[in-house]
């Protein structure tokens, strides 16, 4: 395989397999926007709730697919998911978004969760790129602000992970199930410097966004700047194994017992996204050691066929060791990043070798969309879903755009 085919196979993955799916399985005729969950077999359940996280990535994924391949069936389902989200999503009495809906669009559960807001400026800030228009410019903004006026801890410099729906102290913080219930964490950090560089990056691309958006611009560059430098090369890198720890509190204290492979390869090449974005020398110098430093602590949870377990938990020493569709796409995109970048050919072929492995294992090719996770005894995780609250047409989407656009 040559880098010219790989971009050629994507490209189809991300048409006939992704795309496709969401368009023809997860849109919804009957109450609007899309399906809340498709399980693991493949069926549909009209009646689930709808998450802010799902709705919000498949905003930012066909806005993307639009703004690369032009296409109309690509808008037109963009179009479909802002409309949703400004419509359900937002909140127009206190700001930020919904956690989640019912099926048929009535607010289910009213948290402000930080990580979701900032999914929704990542989708708005997106189909403002890919239509040039100012409307979703506008609520990318407005959430930016709703962030900012609420969520950011201005004493110990960071972000509340959740309150209440009008902003008040909340006393379950937790993003998932799984998680410790921390009031910062490294996952919500990394996913509000996502979507604020890609505001940034909107506005830097179109001068007519610019336009008496000055100090809304200098802001969310200050904010963006404080992330990178103070935050993620600050109190989240664990100093003496270059990993990114998770959970903390208040005053960043945390156990440090966690080792998440695939956060710190998506965190690599997002990180230095970010230096780019922002554009001054003196940040990229800065940020181009961390770039490589991360990418090798990720490598760690590499399997000998290229694709990369989840997670390592130090207190025993016990690994979760399926090969989760997300970590997959990102473990692609950040050796493809470092190959790019810093000429790694022994990344290049991780790369090669784990795109094989989503090829072989995790597409399906029969029904479309890919599969939660291969299992460490090599069968297919099909108990979680193939569309639903976690699981978006974003990483996999995102890594076949990447792949499209990038020049390597």
């Amino acid at each position: 395989m040559d880098n010219q085919q790989l971009k050629e196979e994507v490209r189809d993955v991300l048409e006939n397999n992704i795309l496709k799916y969401w368009i023809t399985k997860v849109t919804d005729p009957l109450n609007g926007g899309y399906y809340g969950r498709v399980d693991g077999h493949d069926r549909v359940h009209a009646d689930s709730e709808k998450g802010a996280i799902l709705n919000a990535r498949i905003l930012w994924a066909f806005s993307a697919a639009y703004r690369v391949l032009r296409k109309p069936e690509y808008l037109k389902a963009a179009r479909r998911a802002y409309d949703y989200i400004r419509d359900y999503f937002i909140d127009h009495e206190h700001g930020g978004v919904f956690w989640s809906l019912d099926s048929k669009g009535a607010p289910l559960d009213t948290k402000k969760q930080t990580y979701a807001i900032g999914f929704a400026i990542y989708g708005m800030s997106e189909y403002a790129r890919a239509t040039a228009s100012t409307a979703p410019l506008d609520i990318a903004i407005s959430l930016y602000h709703d962030i900012e006026n609420h969520a950011f801890d201005s004493v110990n410099n960071g972000y509340i992970e959740a309150l209440t729906r009008d902003w008040q102290p909340i006393a379950d913080m937790r993003l998932s199930d799984k998680d410790e219930n921390g009031s910062r964490t490294m996952n919500s950090h990394l996913h509000i410097i996502e979507p604020y560089t890609n505001l940034l990056r909107a506005m830097k691309e179109n001068e007519a966004f610019r336009e008496g958006r000055g100090d809304d611009m200098a802001a969310l560059e200050k904010s963006v700047r404080n992330l990178l430098t103070n935050i993620f090369f600050g109190p989240l890198l664990n100093t003496e194994t270059s990993h990114l720890d998770l959970f903390f509190n208040d005053e960043w204290q945390g156990k440090r017992n966690i080792e998440s492979y695939g956060h710190d390869i998506e965190a690599s090449w997002l990180l230095h996204e970010t230096a780019l974005v922002l554009g001054d020398d003196d940040t990229i110098k800065l940020t181009e050691p961390y770039v490589k430093s991360i990418a090798r602590a990720a490598d760690e949870g590499l399997t000998p066929d290229g694709a990369m377990i989840y997670e390592h938990w130090k207190d025993d020493d016990s690994y979760d060791r399926q090969r989760q569709w997300w970590v997959q796409c990102e473990n692609v995109i950040g050796h493809i990043n470092l190959y790019q970048h810093f000429g790694d050919e022994k990344a290049l072929d991780t790369a090669y070798r784990c795109w094989q492995f989503i090829k072989d294992k995790l597409i399906d090719h029969e029904h479309g969309e890919w599969h939660w996770a291969m299992l460490d005894d090599g069968t297919i995780n099909t108990a979680d879903d193939k569309a639903g609250f976690w699981k978006c047409p974003y990483h996999n989407s995102r890594m076949c755009l990447e792949l499209m656009e990038r020049d390597f």
